[in-house]
């Protein structure tokens, strides 16, 4: 009986695990943290969660389908999350699935699919006694595939700067509370949506606060006429540029100019890089708590030299500048990296199809978790052909190797920065993913321009069945 391995028991991991039990395909799940739930596990020692975080996404356009969330916060803490995450892994039988305090190590090609060797997580104190499973907890399993499942968010992205800051030097990935920046004078360098929310906390700590940007932002509220601001316009999707222009109206109706607190003009429209879903900070802007500097020149001891010929000393600069993709256990010419981020057919499917698949690699504003379970279904579906219906297999991977392969832009421009290099649209993928899922479900081949309306409700009574 073939068996598959899944990498991650966060949103991605449970998306994929769930896909998989309903299509009846045995798997084994690995999590090299205690439990369920990925990086909303702040006590998790990969987490990258702080204290104060929030989905940025409402609840409703963010929880999967089949198991809402028991909430009424339209925005919940990472509290909520957990037992969110939790709840749902139990609920279908998920949790007993994954091995837990036991990271995988490295993966390697055997017999036709790929050996998974794994080892018990520092201080986790995991004794192996399964089968595969050496008495030092160590873990060596042959599989006919693997879903790598283990997140987007966990490896700094560290930029290089010149000289050498000696006061404290942290990445928000080592952030948890504001009282780390109690009584001292902050530079955070980036205003991404981490960026934010930290100087929100931290002007009611810091002796000072400075956010230090290369680049002009989109500022977006959390509310907009009283309701979750991104479960508005949820019917067909306007074409990009009539959106952009909509938007950005109503935007500056909102929020006004953010130039005029210092942010550089943005030069691209909104929507071609991630906006930022907190207008706490133009309040604290206007209220003169925090200010906006220049982009970095040097550093020279404490003093924090900037482009514009200005300077300023600093106790703490924290680098809200992101996160670089990794899977470490495996090569990246398995993954067909190009650039930045492995080149895989709606970023998932490896176009040698060695049995490595790749979920979560999207990033896109309100995909949610159930977008995730979308793509997670689309590759069941698939492992789910190999099995019974090798044609339909066949005839996927015929389609993959032509290209062009499917836009996934939705006609939007998107930056060419390195966090930007896995980014899609919404709308655009999941109709791509929806309309390859339900081919290889059906004996026709699918369309590439949609799915038809028929066919998208038959997929939404399957997915909330």
């Amino acid at each position: 009986m073939t068996r598959y391995a899944v990498i991650g028991a966060g949103p991605s991991g449970l998306s994929a695990a769930r896909a998989l039990q309903r299509a009846g395909i045995e798997f084994d799940g690995y999590e090299a943290s205690r439990g369920v739930g990925g990086l909303w596990d702040i006590e998790n020692p990969r987490s990258t969660m702080y204290e104060s975080a929030h989905l940025i996404s409402s609840r409703t356009t963010t929880e999967f389908a089949e198991y809402p969330m028991d909430s009424t916060a339209d925005y919940p803490s990472h509290r909520e999350l957990i037992r969110y995450f939790r709840g749902f892994a139990d609920h279908f039988g998920l949790t007993a699935r994954f091995r837990f305090d036991t990271k995988v190590t490295s993966l390697e090609p055997a017999e036709g699919g790929w050996m998974l060797h794994a080892c018990p997580s520092a201080g986790s104190g995991t004794e192996g006694d399964d089968s595969g499973t050496d008495g030092d907890g160590t873990v060596s399993e042959r599989y006919d595939g693997v879903i790598l499942a283990n997140g987007t968010l966990a490896e700094p992205n560290v930029p290089p700067f010149r000289g050498e800051f000696t006061g404290e030097l942290l990445h928000t990935s080592a952030y948890k509370s504001a009282s780390q920046l109690s009584g001292k004078r902050v530079l955070i360098i980036g205003a991404g949506n981490s960026g934010c929310d930290i100087a929100v906390d931290a002007v009611h700590h810091a002796a000072s606060v400075d956010m230090s940007v290369r680049r002009g932002y989109y500022f977006v509220p959390r509310y907009l006429f009283g309701k979750p601001s991104d479960t508005l316009n949820q019917g067909r999707p306007l074409p990009a540029r009539l959106k952009q222009a909509l938007d950005t109206r109503v935007l500056r109706a909102f929020t006004g100019d953010p130039v005029r607190f210092g942010f550089p003009q943005p030069d691209y429209r909104i929507y071609e890089s991630h906006p930022i879903v907190n207008t706490l900070i133009l309040n604290h802007l206007g209220q003169g708590d925090l200010r906006i500097m220049p982009d970095i020149d040097r550093f020279d001891g404490r003093t924090v030299h900037f482009r514009d010929g200005s300077w300023a000393e600093y106790d703490t600069v924290l680098l809200a500048t992101g996160y670089k993709l990794d899977y470490p256990f495996v090569d990246r010419a398995a993954l067909a990296w190009q650039g930045f981020s492995p080149k895989l057919f709606l970023n998932v499917f490896t176009p040698s199809f060695n049995g490595l698949y790749v979920m979560g690699m999207i990033e896109a504003s309100g995909i949610g978790w159930q977008g995730r379970y979308e793509q997670a279904e689309l590759i069941a579906a698939y492992l789910a052909a190999l099995e019974r219906h090798p044609e339909r297999a066949a005839a996927f991977r015929a389609r993959v190797a032509l290209e062009p392969w499917p836009d996934l832009t939705g006609g939007y421009k998107y930056l060419g920065l390195e966090r930007m290099s896995y980014y899609v649209n919404k709308d655009a993928y999941r109709r791509a993913v929806r309309t390859e899922t339900e081919g290889l479900r059906k004996d026709a081949a699918p369309r590439r321009d949609g799915v038809p309306s028929s066919s998208r409700a038959k997929n939404r009574k399957e997915v909330s069945a």
